[in-house]
């Protein structure tokens, strides 16, 4: 913080170092005080709908099918019920690029508000753990006493139960994810089979398990810190129009705590007595540090906007509280910019965030067009390989093709391929008269071509793929022949 904002920092408080860690590189573990307020409430209420939503996720269906699968082993993915195959990589990269563009908009705008309401790390630790560990053991007034505290019956019962409901918990969350990945079905078999048929999937969730207990037993807001790549991405995204949880320095300079006030009040101290300049206004900061302890990531949010900060609100909570004690206004930390502090100005539409803007939209307008032109069948039509084309009676010369048709979607489709141009015969040597639904179906077949028919070495070939009486795909291909 600034002279300008009204307090020089000195040596000894310019922060140097991550709030985690201790001087000689150890760990500082945030014993963070419980919060409780309006914004932690509305947090709660939208924690309750994510996390309904994640563990009923695996059993939505959408007209019979999957909301959401991502099995990776097997290259099924089911957005939304809308099923993509490898061959749709376009999309799904198109589709991702608009994801990341829209957090990046997003953040330039809203600072890290994702990280605080939606993020599943903080999701899970602050409204899932974090709450059974206030509940086991206390505040953090009660979890410091007990890490302090000697061996003994009650610590060991408080520790034991709480990191076995953890582990409990985080076997249920990987068997979630697990099903994300292989689907409701194989995810039911593995459950109900004996553990000896599925070796594989037993080892998977051992493994994630192991790995979700890790992060939110000990690593907690470590993840955040050095893991995830988005808090390391924000420095670049933010600008001073940025919206981000603040502290009002130009009001809350100068802090002084309520007792030295009032000695400074009743002549018993000086402001010089108290570190501040001579003739210098009291701010409604009363150093009561609530900010502080109520901090999942242990940080001051009073020296300004800082990597760790996931705008938790939490702080804001815990300030509000204490502004109503002493009958100031709300708001000393608040969702604000730089600029509306300093300036008391307020600009969210910036050139910055017109050029997000304006690539999101291209992307997602290209995005939504191979969308809309995206067709239920793939057909493709190659020539098989290591063959010439084959000269028989009357001028008239075939080629072998290969084909291979996948059905995008979650239904039995009817096939029917047409040569349309140029007139030729098409002979099937392995005939496709349906697709099972999620599923690729391969063949064979002979074209014969007369010789007048032929444009050249190469003749393009086109193709009508019909599902009854629709055409809904063409397909091209070449035909080789003898040079004119």
């Amino acid at each position: 913080m600034s002279q300008e904002q009204g307090r020089q920092i000195g040596k000894e408080e310019f922060r140097d170092r991550l709030a985690t860690v201790s001087e000689t590189g150890g760990r500082n573990w945030i014993h963070a005080k419980k919060p409780k307020g309006r914004f932690y409430n509305a947090r709660s209420i939208v924690a309750m709908f994510l996390l309904a939503f994640f563990f009923s996720g695996p059993f939505i269906t959408i007209n019979g099918n999957p909301l959401l699968l991502i099995n990776i082993l097997e290259r099924k993915f089911v957005i939304f019920g809308v099923a993509f195959w490898p061959q749709d990589l376009h999309l799904l990269v198109f589709g991702m690029l608009s994801f990341i563009v829209f957090i990046v908009l997003f953040t330039t705008i809203f600072g890290r508000l994702f990280c605080g309401w939606a993020c599943p790390q903080t999701i899970f630790l602050e409204m899932v753990f974090r709450r059974i560990e206030y509940w086991i053991e206390g505040d953090s007034a009660s979890q410091i006493r007990l890490k302090k505290a000697p061996l003994n019956a009650e610590k060991i019962f408080k520790k034991g139960s709480k990191h076995a409901i953890f582990y409990a918990l985080a076997f249920i969350i990987s068997n979630l994810f697990l099903a994300y990945i292989i689907g409701k079905d194989q995810f039911f078999e593995i459950v109900t089979d004996p553990p000896s048929e599925h070796p594989g999937g037993l080892a998977a969730m051992i493994i994630f398990s192991g790995v979700f207990y890790g992060v939110f037993a000990f690593m907690r807001e470590q993840v955040c810190h050095f893991v995830c790549p988005y808090g390391r991405m924000q420095s670049v995204m933010l600008d001073n129009n940025s919206i981000n949880v603040m502290y009002d320095y130009k009001r809350g300079e100068h802090r002084a705590k309520i007792a030295n006030r009032n000695k400074v009040i009743a002549g018993k101290a000086t402001l010089a007595d108290l570190g501040l300049p001579s003739g210098a206004d009291f701010g409604d900061c009363i150093e009561c540090s609530q900010c502080v302890k109520v901090c999942p990531m242990g940080i001051d949010i009073r020296n300004g906007t800082q990597l760790e900060c996931v705008h938790c609100t939490a702080c804001i909570d815990a300030c509000d509280a204490v502004m109503d004690k002493i009958d100031k206004p709300r708001g000393l930390i608040r969702y604000a910019s730089e600029n509306s502090i300093r300036n008391e100005t307020k600009k969210i539409l910036t050139p910055r965030v017109a050029g997000y803007s304006g690539v999101l939209i291209v992307l997602l307008t290209v995005f939504i067009t191979l969308m809309s032109m995206r067709t239920d069948l793939e057909t493709t039509i190659l020539r098989q390989p290591g063959t010439l084309y084959q000269e028989l009676p009357n001028d008239i010369y075939s080629n072998i093709y290969e084909i291979k048709v996948i059905n995008k979607t979650f239904d039995t489709q009817d096939y029917e391929l047409r040569l349309i141009a140029p007139a030729g015969e098409m002979v099937s040597l392995g005939n496709i008269d349906s697709i099972e639904p999620q599923n690729l179906a391969e063949g064979r077949f002979l074209i014969k071509l007369n010789k007048n028919q032929l444009t050249g070495l190469q003749t393009t070939l086109t193709f009508g793929v019909y599902s009854g009486n629709e055409q809904i795909e063409t397909v091209t291909s070449g035909f080789i022949g003898p040079a004119k």
